[in-house]
């Protein structure tokens, strides 16, 4: 059997057979409505609290979007080369790391190329972060390996959290 047949057995509906009397509808006696549909509108009032974000939503904010655009380098060897190459707008450290060489590397090799560096402290968070896991049905990460740097090559799009790490970057300086 051939792949494209096999995919047309799969898609083909098995429809309820026909009662007496009835009709069945087919696509081409349906009038096609080109009119957008409208959802309701929702008003958003003026006085809700704005929450400040922390450097850690903002952090876990940019690594999601810098992972959707294909901009982060994980693990020493990706992360060692984009920071050599100074493609790298920011580092990401784990202080458990158990390989002290290893952190004495990432962190030389940030304040040799004035990279900035973040260090938190759960591997696996980070891991999570990074999209070094398997998501199930419900969204949930499963299987999370733990993950010891990562660096952001491509920001992605403008955001908020961008804009939040850049300011701390500043400030922390």
């Amino acid at each position: 059997m051939s792949r494209e047949s096999a995919l047309s057995d799969r898609s083909r509906r098995v429809l309820p057979p026909i009662a007496e009397g009835e009709k069945r509808i087919e696509s081409s006696d349906v009038e096609e409505n080109n009119a957008p549909e409208v959802a309701d509108e929702v008003e958003v009032s003026a006085d809700a609290p704005k929450g400040q974000m922390s450097v850690l939503d903002a952090l876990k904010g940019v690594l999601k979007l810098a992972l959707m655009h294909d901009g982060l380098a994980r693990g020493l060897r990706e992360a060692s080369k984009a920071l050599d190459r100074r493609q790298a707008h920011m580092c990401v450290l784990n202080e458990n790391c158990e390989e002290e060489a290893y952190k004495k590397l990432v962190v030389a090799l940030c304040d040799e190329h004035k990279i900035p560096l973040i260090k938190v402290q759960d591997g696996k968070q980070l891991g999570e972060w990074a999209g070094l896991c398997v998501l199930d049905r419900e969204g949930n990460a499963r299987k999370v390996v733990n993950c010891s740097c990562v660096v952001v090559k491509d920001w992605g799009e403008e955001s908020q959290e961008r804009s939040i790490l850049l300011n701390y970057f500043q400030t922390s300086q």
